[in-house]
């Protein structure tokens, strides 16, 4: 038989639980709102005992008239579901943008660190491969497109303190 007490203190631990969601909810509707992100880095010991260090963040944006919320994450710290840990890559992936416009598409990458000379952007299909690698610091992924009909031209790729604009033509 339960007593008083012990209804009150499992639904405190429950109000704990709800209250911590309720939280996480209410900054990731404020980071929507604002189209930011949440990113950290740090150090770790690899298992040889090498220093790694990492990124990891997530862009919380919302598509135009507030109606679909989008969630990406970035970074090198991935979770494998098959292993009991995160490890730590040597790659990072980079935060992207993609933007529809009429006669072209947009796509945004953030880069720090990389001079255009060191990235390199190919279009196969609707795939758009992006690869970067200057001193440490290396990216790597792959941007699924709405269209296979798209073509990537050397002029349609600027660069500004690390953030791309690949232009790609309908």
């Amino acid at each position: 038989m339960s007593t008083s007490k012990d209804k009150a203190g499992k639904a405190g631990g429950i109000e704990g639980i709800l209250m911590g969601l309720s939280s996480l909810l209410g900054t990731l509707g404020e980071l929507a709102e604002k189209g930011e992100e949440l990113k950290r880095s740090g150090g770790l010991k690899s298992p040889r005992g090498k220093d790694v260090s990492f990124h990891y963040g997530v862009s919380v944006r919302t598509a135009e008239g507030g109606r679909e919320v989008r969630v990406e994450p970035f970074g090198n710290l991935k979770t494998d579901p098959a292993a009991s840990e995160s490890p730590v890559r040597e790659v990072r992936e980079p935060l992207t943008d993609v933007f529809e416009e009429d006669d072209h598409v947009l796509v945004i990458v953030e880069m720090p660190g990389i001079d255009p000379q060191h990235a390199k952007f190919d279009l196969a299909g609707d795939v758009l491969s992006i690869a970067a690698e200057h001193g440490s610091k290396r990216y790597r992924k792959e941007v699924l497109l709405t269209s296979d009909s798209l073509t990537l031209k050397p002029e349609g790729v600027r660069c500004n303190n690390g953030v791309f604009e690949v232009r790609l033509l309908r």
